[in-house]
């Protein structure tokens, strides 16, 4: 007794629907980043002392170095501290931007 083949194409069409169905949901936002974090005094003095997210703290301070224009000029990943950087860099005059991230986060609570 010989039993007909379903097409090939037939079979993956009926599959389709059910791999669709697979698909997560759409991400949340992670909240742990978006909570306000209290700032040290000396954070406070170059970006305001409001509690603020994570990521704003981080926007701010690229904005200060951008208006006072502490980037290095030779070398863009590296940060020249002013008077009040230093105090947040730990007393470092000269520090990357990816040591930068972490010197920070110790002024954070």
């Amino acid at each position: 007794m010989a039993t007909a083949k379903k097409p090939v194409a037939a079979t993956k069409a009926a599959k389709a629907p059910a791999a669709a169905k697979a698909a997560p949901a759409e991400k949340k936002a992670n909240s742990a980043f978006m909570k306000p974090m209290t700032l040290s005094p000396t954070l406070a003095a170059v970006i305001g002392a409001d509690p603020i997210p994570r990521t704003e703290v981080t926007k701010k301070i690229w904005e200060y170095i951008k208006k006072h224009k502490l980037q290095d000029e030779a070398n863009k990943r590296m940060i020249n501290g002013d008077a009040k950087l230093v105090a947040v860099f730990a007393g470092k005059k000269q520090v990357s931007m990816f040591e930068m991230t972490k010197l920070i986060s110790a002024h954070l609570s």
